[in-house]
């Protein structure tokens, strides 16, 4: 028998000695149980408290089993209803199955069977409470898009993962080239998590060696020449909150085993004292390198690493997601646009193309700048002219990744009908689910209830 913890269950059973049989079992098994022996009491109880599980008879004195379910699903369509019928209704048992119960048990039936079937229902039943709950945050965050840009599938895949760390207290660390956008990664985990007080950007490669310590932990006065007055770190400040470390890779050995204390104890030492202070706080770190191979050459300490690397977040480099440029193009221009008090600018056809072209080692941060050296009126991709000739990306590149937009265009516009697109894009349904599958899109995304 699994060891999954049985559920709370709601037991309708109006044979009054099989049901103190039944709630003995179950009891005794570790369920928790209501028990009746008439439906509309049942039901009553299902209004007012929670359950994982209903167990129920399929003839009731005063309504049946069918009628039960039809109830049930009414109050809550991923509540598991399991029928108990006699030999003679297992037809009706079968149409019961059909109308959405999630299983049924002939009777006479053996305990062992009957808290197997409880339990793959209470999976199920945190299974679709777990789902459900993620929904909830997806709706709650869609504001979310205003830090994490894009709409390809490696950024929803990214906002998705962010809504489902952001409430935990676990660490987090950022793997991404430069210009990523890391930072905002860290912001969408700290505005959508639990935590109120203040989200803390340190940039390590930017902190001076001999003030990394002072900037980071704090010092008393009189810790080192120049230090007058007594000064709280970086950390005590972002207490209650999020401290991001940037570029981590950078921070001195030695700051990096006193910050391994800092993770494993949550509390700091400031320079010159002898008291720790305890910070209660969420660490978001990010590297731009690959902290493996750092620390195979003994720049990154390997037992700081496997303290970070818990829960590591990959952000997509640009190329990746080229589906995503045109359309982030546009957003900087606009702000752009605002910004500078010019007129929108508008993305010509050949612009796009050399958008898309474009090998983006800079990634979104470069992009930027293209956008905003448009509205400008200037070339919007620097250097020389062949920048996006065929040498900067394989022609059979380019060509994927226009064709992956011209059908994720057809989708959006036809609500994800896979007929009409196809008679648009003149290529049969074979043909375009197959191209859905190799550009990872999803026609379902698209579709709308009417």
């Amino acid at each position: 028998m699994s060891d999954t913890p049985l559920p709370r269950v709601l037991l309708i059973e109006d044979d009054e000695h099989f049901r103190a049989g039944l709630v003995a079992s179950l009891r005794l098994a570790g369920a928790t149980l209501q028990a009746f022996g008439r439906g509309v009491p049942a039901l009553r109880a299902l209004g007012e408290d929670a359950f994982d599980v209903v167990l129920t008879d399929l003839r009731l004195p005063d309504m049946d089993g069918l009628e039960v379910l039809a109830a049930c699903r009414q109050a809550d369509a991923d509540l598991p209803v399991i029928v108990m019928t006699g030999h003679g209704d297992v037809a009706t048992a079968v149409g019961a199955i059909k109308q959405g119960a999630y299983d049924f048990v002939e009777k006479p039936f053996g305990r062992d069977r009957l808290l197997t079937l409880l339990q793959r229902a209470a999976q199920q039943r945190r299974l679709a409470l777990e789902n459900r709950g993620l929904r909830v945050q997806l709706a709650g965050g869609a504001g979310m898009d205003r830090l994490l840009l894009g709409d390809s599938t490696a950024m929803h895949t990214l906002r998705a993962w962010v809504l489902r760390l952001a409430p935990t207290p676990v660490d987090v660390l950022l793997q991404g080239e430069t210009g990523t956008g890391k930072e905002l990664a860290a912001r969408a985990l700290h505005e959508y998590g639990q935590r109120r007080g203040p989200f803390v950007a340190v940039n390590c490669a930017a902190l001076p060696d001999t003030l990394v310590e002072s900037e980071l932990f704090g010092h008393e006065a009189g810790a080192f020449t120049g230090a007058a007055k007594a000064r709280a770190g970086r950390f005590e400040h972002a207490a209650g909150g999020t401290i991001f470390l940037d570029e981590i890779q950078a921070m001195p050995l030695a700051t990096q085993a006193k910050l391994l204390r800092v993770l494993q104890e949550r509390e700091v030492l400031r320079l010159g004292s002898h008291t720790p202070v305890k910070v209660d706080l969420r660490v978001v770190a990010a590297s731009n390198a690959q902290l493996q191979a750092e620390v195979a050459e003994g720049r990154f300490r390997a037992d700081l690493y496997y303290r970070l690397d818990v829960v590591t977040l990959r952000l997509p480099p640009l190329r990746e997601r080229r589906d995503d440029i045109p359309a982030l193009f546009r957003h900087f221009a606009d702000g752009a646009a605002l910004r500078f008090q010019r007129e929108p600018a508008d993305l010509p056809a050949a612009l796009a193309e050399r958008l898309l072209a474009h090998a983006w080692p800079g990634n979104v941060r470069e992009l930027k700048s293209a956008a905003e050296r448009h509205v400008l009126g200037l070339p919007a991709l620097a250097g020389p002219e062949n920048d996006a000739a065929p040498g900067a990306r394989s022609l059979q590149g380019a060509l994927e990744a226009i064709e992956a937009l011209l059908i994720e265009d057809a989708l959006k516009r036809h609500k994800g009908q896979i007929e009409t697109c196809c008679r648009e894009l003149d290529i049969s349904p074979a043909t375009l689910y197959r191209k859905l599958k190799q550009h990872g899109l999803a026609a379902g995304e698209h579709r709308t209830d009417s």
